[in-house]
């Protein structure tokens, strides 16, 4: 639970924004000093942004992620008491949740990622302070963020590829995957036309917990090939 005026009205333990962005801005300073990259996971915060922009500017070696619940969600969510809501970090404020959307959008934010987090429905199925912290992802990334971003013209469909596959690669010194003769298929295949709804009793995962269930959305991964065999498709 974040640290903020819902907190409070729920009675309930808040994490602090503080919290994150000591650390951003820790590690960020050991980077500068050093002259080394960093790579900065699961932002939430607006003013772990800020930092971010500011040490970008500055010729720092930092990269940044965040997540499709950080875009899309916020601490608002809480009211609920549902434990698909819990996350760590927790979800934040509207002025973070758009202080996101616009670092997404402008290059502070290099990646998005799921940090997919299944739990038994005995972990999870419990008051809020008890339950485990996070979500499973992998199943809705791919349909939340063509829905709400690309669909919405927040960002082209090339910076979602760009976003969510090719920059993850290059942070992590893989090799750029090529779709050519002779190159192995190793690929995802999206339906960004394909409508359909989040219905967690359909999972491939074994876990239920999501804060998507029962979302409309627009744009789905309906093919899997990895060296050359399709293990999944549509």
């Amino acid at each position: 639970m974040n640290e903020s005026f819902v907190s409070t009205q729920l009675g309930m333990k808040g994490i602090p924004s503080i919290s994150e962005e000591i650390v951003v801005a820790r590690d960020i300073a050991v980077a500068e000093y050093i002259g080394k990259p960093v790579h900065l996971a699961h932002i939430s915060t607006a003013g772990s942004i800020r930092l971010i922009r500011e040490a970008k500017e500055r010729g720092v070696k930092v990269t940044a992620e965040t997540c499709p619940h950080y875009l899309l969600l916020t601490d608002e969510e809480v009211k609920s008491f549902d434990p698909n809501f819990k996350m760590n970090p927790p979800l934040r404020t509207e002025k973070d949740r758009l202080a996101l959307i616009e670092a997404v959008k402008d290059g502070t934010i290099d990646v998005i990622v799921t940090d997919h987090a299944p739990h038994t429905v005995e972990r999870n199925d419990q008051e809020f302070n008890a339950a485990a912290f996070g979500i499973i992802g992998l199943e809705t990334a791919v349909g939340v963020l063509l829905t709400h971003l690309v669909q919405k013209n927040i960002i082209s469909f090339e910076d979602f590829v760009q976003l969510y596959s090719i920059n993850p690669r290059k942070i992590l010194g893989l090799k750029e995957v090529n779709i050519k003769k002779g190159e192995p298929a190793n690929l995802s295949i999206i339906d960004p036309e394909k409508e359909w709804t989040v219905d967690k009793e359909l999972f491939f995962s074994k876990s239920r917990n999501t804060p998507f269930n029962g979302w409309k959305l627009k744009g789905k991964a309906v093919g899997l090939y990895n060296k050359n065999k399709l293990y999944y498709s549509e």
